[in-house]
């Protein structure tokens, strides 16, 4: 078949070229609902290969085309890698026309790929570019004045990211990337890369220089929650945060360039069970496992903020995700016809869709106006019963069979079950709607149909 498509960007046709230049392109433009990730992205637009990762080990490799390459206008690629290739037959052709003031882009595809496939992968890319392109230019409105250029413009910003392998960190820094910014991941073992964007990170002795020639800290890294809640999976996830945290934060209270610390904390800050009360970045502590690791965990920052450095924790919600987390897992559920709400489905469900907290990150590390917790929660929380329907509207599934509290108490445990699958917190953005914070998504529907291939096109094909 073939399928061409084509969309509007309010920006000039050398920005919105640059943008799919840069590291990172590949990966924000690759839906999540799509069996395929990329893990190399081409060098150049010209004669450069692409190459996504698919299940059952195979590879598929898109080679640009030097053909069909014209400087800021047009390339192209094609699927060279065995048996995709006499499978798939696939051929793109990109196209950048300056219109009016912005610029037009049309995606014409030849292939045996089904259509309606089609139609979703091209509706995310859509979606996914005028979004970040949006963020890009926001971020160039509430940038400090130390991040600018003589000129006023905003700089490249030189970024350190713990965590960056992760769900979140990979789309974070594939952002920061595509947007001009430098990204040097600090990791625990240095497998892939340049020197000069990769450094070695002992989350117990962090070398002094760590952070030489960085502008901003973001630190995501630590033990993942998932898990049943006995002694030792609770004491990994306290120490992988807290003193690596507090190390971390003496590094950027030394450092002469980094003035700028943004760290990763949760909504388990507030307690497993609040009921319907509000709770905001002015809230009171709760009880629990989460809420005391959250506790220390935010409060390892103060070396930093002793020495004056602007600090941000980020309390994150249920992050939206097809990529990872809780919606991979529910799809799974709803799909076999599992899929029902949690008890009596009153409990509230605090989410954030994964670019609006990638959005979050990088304005709380360009903006000076964002200090101290900041809820990255959606700005609509919902309760269970309503996250639920949602899910199976947009599934197309029925949501029928009520889940007991036994189920998620045999995989997490008691403890781990009450504080993650079973929590109820309904958490607002507050901090962040006081700064007129623009949100991709405001509904949990729309959420969902990004990370779920239910958007439609912006134009019907011509």
């Amino acid at each position: 078949m073939s399928l061409t498509t084509s969309h509007f960007l309010p920006y000039p046709r050398r920005d919105v070229w640059d943008w799919h230049t840069r590291p990172g392109a590949v990966v924000r433009l690759s839906p999540p609902f799509v069996p395929m990730q990329a893990i190399k992205q081409a060098d150049n637009l010209a004669d450069g290969l692409t190459r996504f990762s698919l299940p059952a080990g195979l590879k598929w490799d898109a080679r640009h085309d030097l053909s069909g390459f014209h400087e800021g206008r047009q390339f192209s690629d094609v699927c060279v890698s065995a048996p995709l290739k006499a499978l798939a037959n696939w051929r793109h052709v990109h196209f950048f026309d300056d219109e009016g003031e912005g610029t037009r882009i049309t995606d014409q595809v030849t292939t045996r790929l089904p259509g309606r496939a089609m139609h979703s992968m091209f509706a995310y890319r859509q979606h996914q570019l005028l979004g970040d392109l949006q963020a890009i230019e926001r971020s160039h409105h509430y940038a400090g004045q130390q991040f600018r250029a003589a000129d006023g413009s905003l700089a490249p910003v030189t970024f350190a990211v713990t965590g960056s392998g992760g769900t979140i960190g990979t789309a974070l820094c594939a952002q920061l990337t595509t947007a001009g910014h430098r990204v040097i991941r600090l990791t625990r073992s240095v497998g892939s890369g340049s020197s000069d964007d990769v450094r070695l990170w002992d989350p117990n002795h962090p070398a002094p220089n760590l952070l030489d020639g960085v502008d901003v800290l973001i630190h995501l890294a630590g033990e993942p929650l998932l898990g049943r809640f006995n002694d030792d999976h609770k004491e990994a996830i306290y120490s992988s945060r807290v003193e690596p945290t507090r190390k971390l934060a003496q590094l950027v209270a030394d450092s002469s360039t980094c003035n700028t610390m943004v760290v990763a904390s949760a909504i388990g800050f507030y307690g497993h069970d609040r009921g319907d009360e509000v709770l905001s970045e002015d809230s009171a502590t709760g009880e629990g496992f989460l809420a005391h690791v959250c506790r220390d965990w935010e409060a390892a920052c103060q070396p930093a903020r002793d020495a004056g450095k602007r600090v941000v924790n980020v309390r994150t919600g249920i992050v939206l995700s097809g990529r990872g987390g809780v919606l991979p897992v529910l799809r799974v559920l709803f799909s076999a016809g599992l899929g029902g709400k949690f008890g009596d489905g009153t409990a509230w469900f605090s989410w954030i869709a994964i670019d609006d907290l990638t959005d979050i990150y990088l304005r709380a590390s360009l903006d000076p106006a964002v200090s101290g917790p900041i809820n990255a929660t959606g700005p609509n929380p919902v309760q269970n019963k309503d996250m639920v329907q949602a899910l199976a509207k947009e599934l197309k599934r029925p949501a029928v069979i009520p889940i007991p509290s036994l189920g998620p108490k045999l995989i997490l445990g008691e403890q781990g079950a009450q504080e993650l699958a079973l929590a109820n917190q309904r958490v607002v953005p507050e901090a962040l709607l006081g700064l007129d914070h623009t949100f991709r998504y405001t509904t949990i529907e729309a959420a969902l149909a990004h990370e779920l291939g239910g958007e439609e096109l912006f134009e019907e094909p011509k």
